[in-house]
């Protein structure tokens, strides 16, 4: 037996289950691995500062799998695996949950979200709290993807400084990226996981508002919200998803889930690309840099070599109305989600975070608090014409003369965009979304493709995925 250390970069979960298995790797020794990652990466070398806060209780956790796994066996494939969650995922132990605010540096959540809970119950080890765009980019206006008061600037690790790190879970993004844990998960309104995935090169899946819960989640858009993998392959976000979906009576959108499917890894078929039909809208490449239009129009090409059918003249709505959706769905969830915290907590509403904020302005307003502001000018109550009219409209516009009209008419397995373009009418559809690395620019930036479906479509996007990923392998990791 060979005594080769354990290659770090770019490990999957199924290398790291190999090696654990064959006795070359336990979880305790993996887990160092990584934090040795992060102490020369984070706020050291080109400091990515990525990871918020790490568990001190990791090494514990890992050595107690590592025995449970000599006594019984492996719990599945998520057992001893490192896991980064963005921190306005709440986790009952020793890391606070904070949403990159000032408002929330001392904040401790009482109990697990549920989806952390499903991780520990798969035998994860959550590593550490991701650092993000403050309140998950629902502050302000040109404040940069990635930056909070309390966590400061995330940082692409492909070009530090030089491309968007992509927002708002920029921090399990570059830590994913740059190796600081095997897998992350990242939440979504509108992008918040396509985006950061495809500017760090990653596979993100922003699934269907209900096939996971929400419930300890500090939230945005009751209508958009929804937590999802940010991983290195294909078959990692498969197995992660999996992980996490079922029903959770706290959460009601869960009922909605047809069928709970806790195993994604049947979807990875390498031809999973042949006789299918994929509809591109050309509106939706506008825009887009010359040079990374020419990327996009090469993968197509590759599809096309894998069977695809690409129908490139699909009309999707582009204009969307300006919505005032989530101006007041943040209020009323924000109140409910802080008026639960203890009495000693400096906030218990947006108002209050408001006026903290203009009290310490000098360390939490570095550029504004506009979006705060208006979320607040709404009552919370849901009860304005203003809102239940724009959220009809969401639904009319996305979903019934959208993205189902354009799939059903059109005979379409998915649609396909470029980076996270397509994001913000797959959001206010609340359908799922799968980006996938799709090769790099000449100064390096990362670009991705997006592939979006119908309402609980996850299982056929991850074929479209994994089949592409699989002919084409474009990651690469980034050198720090």
């Amino acid at each position: 037996m060979t005594n080769k250390p354990f290659e770090l970069s770019e490990a999957t979960i199924a290398s790291i289950q190999s090696s654990m298995e064959a006795g070359k790797l336990t979880a305790k020794k993996l887990t160092m691995l990584y934090l040795e990652q992060i102490a020369t990466y984070n706020h050291n070398g080109p400091n990515i500062n990525a990871v918020l806060e790490i568990n001190p209780d990791a090494l514990h956790i890992a050595e107690a799998l590592d025995v449970e796994r000599k006594q019984r066996g492996p719990r599945g494939p998520l057992h001893g695996i490192p896991v980064l969650l963005k921190d306005n995922i709440e986790t009952g132990d020793k890391m606070h949950t904070t949403a990159g605010s000032l408002t929330l540096k001392d904040h401790y959540a009482k109990e697990d979200a549920h989806i952390s809970k499903k991780l520990r119950e798969a035998g994860a080890i959550i590593l550490g709290k991701a650092n993000l765009t403050e309140w998950a980019n629902f502050m302000t206006v040109g404040m940069p993807n990635g930056y909070s008061s309390h966590g400061g600037q995330v940082l692409n690790p492909y070009g530090p400084g030089k491309f968007d790190v992509g927002g708002s879970s920029s921090g399990p993004g570059a830590g994913i990226a740059a190796n600081f844990a095997t897998v992350g998960i990242g939440t979504e309104t509108s992008g918040s996981i396509l985006s950061p995935a495809s500017s760090n090169s990653l596979v993100g899946i922003k699934p269907t508002v209900g096939l996971l819960s929400r419930t300890g989640i500090i939230p945005i858009a009751n209508s958009q919200d929804i937590a999802g993998p940010m991983t290195r392959t294909v078959s990692d976000a498969a197995i992660l998803l999996g992980a996490l979906t079922g029903i959770d009576p706290e959460d009601p959108a869960t009922a909605v889930n047809p069928e709970v499917i806790n195993d994604y890894t049947s979807f990875l078929n390498v031809d999973g690309l042949n006789n299918s039909r994929l509809g591109i809208s050309p509106e939706y490449l506008k825009g887009l840099p010359e040079e990374e239009q020419t990327l996009i129009n090469d993968v197509l090409m590759d599809m096309k070599k894998l069977g695809a059918k690409i129908i490139d003249s699909i009309e999707l709505p582009t204009n969307l109305p300006n919505s005032t959706v989530l101006f007041h769905e943040f209020k009323n969830g924000l109140n409910a989600y802080l008026s639960r915290l203890d009495t000693n907590a400096p906030v218990h509403s947006l108002l209050d975070v408001i006026k903290y904020n203009q009290t310490h302005a000098k360390d939490a307003l570095r550029y504004g608090q506009k979006l705060l502001l208006d979320s607040e000018s709404k009552s919370g109550s849901l009860t304005e014409a203003e809102y239940i009219n724009d959220r009809l409209n969401d639904i009319q516009t996305s979903q019934t003369e959208g993205i189902d009209l354009v799939i059903e008419n059109n005979n379409l397995d998915a649609l396909v965009f470029a980076n996270n373009y397509g994001a913000g009418i797959a959001a206010k559809a609340g359908y799922p979304s799968i980006t996938v690395p799709a090769g790099y620019t000449s100064e390096g930036k990362p670009v991705g493709i997006t592939f979006t479906g119908l309402a609980f479509s996850e299982g056929k996007l991850i074929e479209l995925a994994y089949a592409f990923e699989q002919a084409t392998n474009f990651r690469k990791p980034p050198i720090l």
